[in-house]
């Protein structure tokens, strides 16, 4: 089978590879009293499945190129649904988190549809359709945590776990029908040449270090805005929740220009443009706190997001810039490009809380994402000038 997936059997890959993060998280007190354990542990369904994604990304990719695309994702998809089946019928700690790692296998959804995207397009055209699919899989960590706390409130968390094989079992259907091999035939390369040519490309680095760092700059904002929130402004969690999501919102505007654009403007000139919006609006709202007076809460929100506008221009460039980057390795590239962005997401994750948290002030959280925007710029300036 050789004809392509549609986009929206792409839209949907990726739509159930991000609410297989964040959907089941309202329910983490819940799943933690029946099983009889800490939440500090269930928690390390979310903590532990990044790091299991990281791994799995860089796996799936050279598969891809090795084996094909369509044996990978159906592959990947078997696996999703059996485990997310384990998860829904265990017994203890120790099983629901056992069977919850291999659901990392999703993750394949991210990782192939870029590979697919590359196979079939040019550059310039891979990032317009990464756009149109940046911009409708936005919607998927807005609506996750909704719905699966209205499913565990009325059904208990282990039918959100139902839900996840029910959902892979109908993509596994589609992609049967709907995913055709894209790669196209070569000859196999050693996998040490392979891994040279991609670890040794500074183009690839350019594009995949301003994708990790944009998308760093999100997670830092997710992760310092309610400390900020909580001693500056007294919102409540409603108040909170809201300004959270203002910088998805920010990122959906950005990626449906980037849909209509950026063929037609250049991947460099696109990233460019993003990452001066991001760095203008962060600036922007730093200076009135240190030189104006005290920043509101909506003020802040403004600032970031630009953020979430400036992200949705370059990360469709920067994503079809570093998997176009080294000839044949479509899958690979995506694949390191996934783990790199999560690894640094991690770390920034991390230390922006504990940063924040010393000092919450508006100052500070801008401050310290206008560092990592700035970073961000300058791997753009360098893929730029690469040409």
């Amino acid at each position: 089978m050789r004809s392509p997936p549609r986009i929206l059997t792409l839209i949907l890959l990726t739509g159930l590879s991000t609410v297989s993060l964040n959907m089941f998280v309202p329910a983490l007190p819940a799943i933690a009293a029946e099983l009889g354990t800490s939440y500090a542990t269930v928690s390390l369904a979310i903590a532990g499945y990044l790091a299991v994604m990281a791994v799995t990304q860089m796996v799936m990719g050279p598969l891809s190129d090795r084996f094909g695309r369509r044996p990978v994702m159906l592959g990947a998809l078997a696996c999703y649904v059996v485990a997310a089946s384990g998860v829904a019928l265990s017994g203890s700690a120790g099983a629901f988190l056992g069977w919850r790692m291999p659901m990392a296998a999703i993750t394949a959804g991210w990782v192939v549809t870029l590979a697919v995207v590359r196979d079939t397009a040019a550059p310039g055209k891979a990032a317009a359709i990464m756009g149109t699919i940046s911009g409708a899989m936005a919607l998927a960590p807005l609506l996750g945590p909704l719905i699966g706390g209205v499913v565990a409130q009325v059904l208990g968390w282990r039918a959100i776990f139902a839900l996840y094989a029910v959902a892979g079992a109908l993509m596994l259907a589609l992609c049967w029908r709907d995913f055709g091999e894209t790669r196209k035939p070569a000859p196999r390369e050693p996998l040490r040449a392979s891994a040279r040519r991609l670890l040794g490309d500074g183009g690839f680095w350019a594009f995949a270090g301003c994708t990790a760092l944009s998308t760093a700059c999100f997670y830092g904002y997710i992760a310092g805005f309610p400390a900020v929130s909580e001693a500056r402004y007294g919102l409540g969690e409603a108040a909170t929740g809201a300004a959270l999501g203002a910088i998805t919102g920010g990122f959906m505007c950005g990626a449906f220009i980037s849909a209509r654009l950026a063929e037609r403007a250049g991947l460099t000139r696109m990233m460019l443009a993003g990452r001066l919006c991001a760095a203008g609006g962060l600036a922007g709202g730093l200076i009135w706190a240190l030189a104006i007076g005290p920043l509101s809460a909506p003020g802040l929100v403004a600032s970031v997001m630009f953020v979430g506008l400036g992200n949705g221009l370059t990360m469709p460039s920067s994503n079809a810039g570093a998997i176009a980057a080294v000839e044949g390795l479509a899958g690979s590239a995506s694949g390191l490009l996934g783990a790199l962005t999560v690894a640094l997401g991690a770390v920034v994750t991390a230390g922006v809380a504990a940063l924040v948290a010393t000092r919450p002030t508006p100052a500070m959280l801008l401050a310290t994402l206008l560092a990592l925007a700035l970073a961000a710029l300058g791997a753009a300036v360098i893929a730029h000038r690469r040409g």
